[in-house]
């Protein structure tokens, strides 16, 4: 279980803590015993997987942000500043008068420079520390710095990537910038692709759109992507597409629906701060496994990602088509 979701928790179990609320938001929502004893509580969780879980334990969630407002808001934020101090202000614009905003993050994710954050912005914070975490609440009263909040707002509003046309968000992968990974794959992808065709991890929708520019006898484009923040993204910067895509909030390493011509992926390989080359693998091995024969997948990788040896146990044949100081740009087939 995440070490944060378990400290979020502290100031609601400790004796001089804080009250179980009569209405809940959780904003980042993650499932937890404990939380089906509460009343009213509410959820919005942008990952797919973790959505899943959410929804197997029985409690409501909702697909966006809610609008109105509640007593406590409770926020696991992401990763990055951008989306962490984004989402204080919006879990502010969800409190009550009075109401009180729960927060927590790993040491490692800057939790320390984080309460220090909201401390400013609310004058006050509450903390504690455990599990390498540290949880943080402050309480509405007035006085807050909106002008500070303001500021956050606006760091999570989607944006233009300058010099593009693409609409991104803080917190999706490569934000900011076109993955510079993505564009390599892009540089090396044959204009002879045609059929059905699979974007995995699709993210705000790059390859999907330089696909379908490159390869006109594309017939259908479905995007897999497990973030809801990206595939809204993704909508937008395809929208002149719309015939031909399907999209699929969905999380890749639970397999694939149907099977393609043409698969391209730049797989994570990260969850939350650790390198974890089992997701990776796990995207190359649903992707092979739903490749028609004499299909074709493309994928970019860093360089020193082993993912020649899953292809040769699964049977594959690839080469390399590209590589520089940092990436490398593979080939397969399926025979």
């Amino acid at each position: 279980m995440n070490p944060a979701l378990e400290t979020l928790l502290l100031p609601f179990s400790a004796n001089d803590g804080l009250p179980v609320p009569t209405r809940t938001l959780f904003l980042g929502a993650e499932a937890h015993p404990a939380l089906q004893d509460w009343p009213e509580l509410t959820g919005w969780q942008p990952q797919r997987s973790l959505a899943e879980a959410w929804d197997k334990m029985g409690l409501p969630r909702v697909e966006e942000p809610p609008e109105g407002r509640w007593p406590v808001v409770l926020l696991l934020p992401g990763k990055s500043r951008d989306e962490i101090v984004s989402s204080f202000a919006m879990a502010r614009d969800k409190l009550e008068p009075g109401g009180t905003l729960v927060a927590a993050l790993a040491n490692l994710s800057g939790a320390g420079r984080f309460e220090k954050d909201l401390s400013r912005a609310t004058g006050k914070v509450v903390s504690i520390q455990k599990n390498k975490c540290r949880v943080f609440h402050a309480q509405e009263d007035g006085t807050w710095n909106e002008t500070l909040f303001s500021e956050w707002r606006d760091t999570g509003i989607r944006s233009t990537i300058p010099g593009t046309a693409f609409t991104t968000q803080a917190g999706l992968f490569s934000h900011g910038h076109v993955d510079p990974g993505s564009r390599l794959l892009v540089e090396h992808l044959p204009t002879d692709l045609r059929g059905s065709v699979a974007d995995l991890g699709a993210g705000w929708g790059y390859l999907s759109a330089e696909v379908l520019r490159l390869a006109p006898k594309i017939e259908r484009l479905s995007l897999f992507e497990s973030d809801s923040r990206a595939l809204a993204c993704a909508r937008l910067n395809l929208a002149g597409h719309d015939g031909k895509i399907t999209y699929h909030w969905h999380d890749v390493t639970t397999g694939l629906p149907a099977s393609y011509d043409v698969i391209l992926m730049n797989p994570p390989f990260h969850t939350g701060r650790a390198t974890d080359v089992d997701l990776g693998r796990a995207f190359l091995k649903r992707g092979s496994a739903a490749l028609k024969r004499g299909g074709r997948l493309y994928l970019v990788a860093n360089r020193q990602l082993p993912y020649e040896a899953l292809l040769k146990a699964e049977g594959l044949t690839w080469n390399r088509l590209a590589e520089d100081k940092t990436y490398k740009v593979l080939a397969i087939e399926k025979f």
